[in-house]
C-alpha cells in the first residue's frame, strides 16, 4: 500500500536570476556609452528581451507535489491532479551524455490503459510506450535522489528510478576528455547500450549489446578533435564487455 508523507517540490531559482542577469545587462549596455552604439542597441534589446521571456516564465504558478493519493502539477502545458491509478509507470531517466556533457534529469510518467493526457511529449526509455514530460530536474531545487525517494514511498511499484538501476548494473566512471580522443557521442551510446542491456534481465539482448560494442571497439572508435582519453575509455569499454560475458555465464551456468 502506498503512503507516506507528502513532497512539495519548490521551483529552481536559476532561471529567474538567469533572466535577471540578461534584463540588467541590457540596460547596463544602454546606460553607459561606447563605440559602436547601433550594435550596441541591439544586443541590449535582444538581451533585455531574452531577460523579460524568460522571466515571465520563471514568474508563472508552478506546483508538484507528491502525495499518497497521486501527484498535483501545477506548471505550463500541464495543470491536473493525477491519481496512481491513471499511472501505469512513472520513470526517473537520464538522457544520454552530449558532447561528453551530462542532461538533466527527468521524470516520465506513462498513463494507465484508457487514460489519456495531452500532448504525448516523450516515450519509454526502454519500451517505446508513449509518455509524458512531468519534469526535468533543473526546473526545481531537490535533488533526483530525494524525489526518488518520495516517488517510491507513494507511487510503489509504479516507479522506476532507471538512473539507479543504471548506476548499480555498471557504475561507468566520468571519462577525462582531450585532444585527439574518441567520439564522446559514440562511446556514450555504447556505454548506455550495454548497462540497458545488463540491467534487462534478457540474455539475448546482453549478447547482442556484447557483439555491438566488440565489433565498434575492433573497428576503431572514431577519432575526434575533442574526445575521451583512449586508454580509460577502451579500459571501460573492456570492463564494459566483461560485465556482459560474465552474465551470461552465470545465465548458462543457472540454466536446468
Amino acid at each position: 500500500m502506498n503512503g507516506g508523507p507528502s513532497v512539495e517540490l519548490r521551483r529552481s531559482r536559476g532561471a529567474r536570476v538567469l533572466a535577471l542577469v540578461c534584463v540588467l545587462g541590457g540596460v547596463l549596455l544602454l546606460v553607459y556609452p561606447s563605440d559602436g552604439a547601433l550594435l550596441r542597441t541591439i544586443v541590449a534589446v535582444g538581451a533585455i528581451a531574452l531577460g523579460a521571456v524568460a522571466l515571465v516564465s520563471a514568474m508563472r504558478p508552478f506546483r508538484f507535489g507528491i502525495t499518497p493519493e497521486g501527484l498535483s502539477i501545477r506548471r505550463p502545458g500541464l495543470r491536473r491532479e493525477i491519481r496512481w491509478a491513471e499511472v501505469d509507470a512513472l520513470v526517473l531517466d537520464e538522457p544520454p551524455r552530449h558532447d561528453g556533457y551530462s542532461t538533466p534529469p527527468r521524470l516520465l510518467l506513462v498513463p494507465a490503459p484508457g487514460v489519456t493526457f495531452e500532448p504525448v511529449t516523450a516515450r519509454h526509455p526502454i519500451d517505446g510506450r508513449p509518455a509524458i514530460e512531468l519534469l526535468v530536474f533543473d526546473q526545481v531545487r531537490e535533488q533526483p535522489e530525494q524525489v526518488a525517494e518520495a516517488l517510491a514511498r507513494c507511487a510503489g511499484d509504479r516507479f522506476v528510478d532507471l538512473v539507479a538501476l543504471r548506476r548499480a548494473a555498471f557504475a561507468a566512471p566520468d571519462l577525462p576528455v582531450g585532444l585527439r580522443g574518441y567520439q564522446m557521442d559514440r562511446v556514450d551510446r555504447l556505454i548506455r547500450r550495454g548497462q540497458d542491456a545488463l540491467m534487462s534481465g534478457d540474455a539475448a539482448t546482453r549478447q547482442a549489446a556484447r557483439g555491438e560494442i566488440e565489433r565498434a571497439t575492433a573497428a576503431g572508435l572514431p577519432i575526434a578533435q575533442r574526445g575521451y582519453h583512449t586508454f580509460q575509455t577502451d579500459t571501460v569499454l573492456d570492463a564494459l564487455i566483461a560485465a556482459l560475458a560474465d552474465h551470461q555465464s552465470t545465465d548458462r551456468e543457472t540454466a536446468p
